[in-house]
């Protein structure tokens, strides 16, 4: 059995191999969305939640053409446990070279909700007030519909995320803005 680590200890992690700003805040958003979640549907594991939504990309600003598959070689050189470097591996499940499907609900949702994050950054950013606060859901919808708009962020993969939660994608969308917003705010 390998380590979990503290926020603080999984945040060195992450910075010891990202060394961009964006990767590094992209970590922590997606961190702050899996904790979101967790409070929800798995309570007793928010922290665990969140290290493995701010661990999810540790490979992809090194060695973004082994994205997925490079990061549990980096991983197991941390000593990390088995369980961070297979939830987080799963959220490349079918687009990149790994073998770990998200099978459980907090993978699922980091699948779900990792890109999702891109659009809505980005949408915060077009916005006068360059916040999530006052966005709403219809004008998230309006952005996301609009595929050249963050048109890195995969729409098909958010939106077969939401069908393997079962979920309607207003749902994720509503959710993971919801989230978005709770970090803004600092909660």
């Amino acid at each position: 059995m390998g380590k979990i680590p503290s926020y603080s200890e999984a945040l060195e992690i992450l910075k010891k191999y990202n060394k961009e700003d964006f990767h590094i805040q992209h970590g922590e958003t997606v961190g702050y969305v899996m904790r979101y979640f967790a409070k929800k549907y798995d309570p007793d594991n928010v922290d665990f939640w969140q290290i493995v939504g701010l661990l999810h990309d540790l490979d992809f600003e090194m060695y973004p053409e082994e994205h997925c598959v490079k990061q549990v070689e980096l991983m197991k050189s941390e000593g990390l446990d088995e369980s961070i470097i297979y939830s987080t591996t799963s959220h490349g499940y079918g687009l990149t070279g790994t073998e770990s499907k998200p099978e459980k609900q907090m993978e699922k949702i980091l699948f779900a909700a990792d890109e999702l994050t891109g659009i809505i950054g980005a949408a915060a950013l077009m916005r006068p007030s360059k916040s999530t606060l006052d966005m709403e859901l219809k004008s998230l919808k309006k952005k996301f519909k609009d595929k050249k708009f963050a048109a890195g962020c995969s729409r098909d993969v958010i939106k077969q995320g939401a069908e393997n939660l079962g979920w309607e994608l207003d749902e994720l969308l509503n959710e993971t803005l919801e989230a978005m917003k709770e970090m803004e705010r600092g909660q």
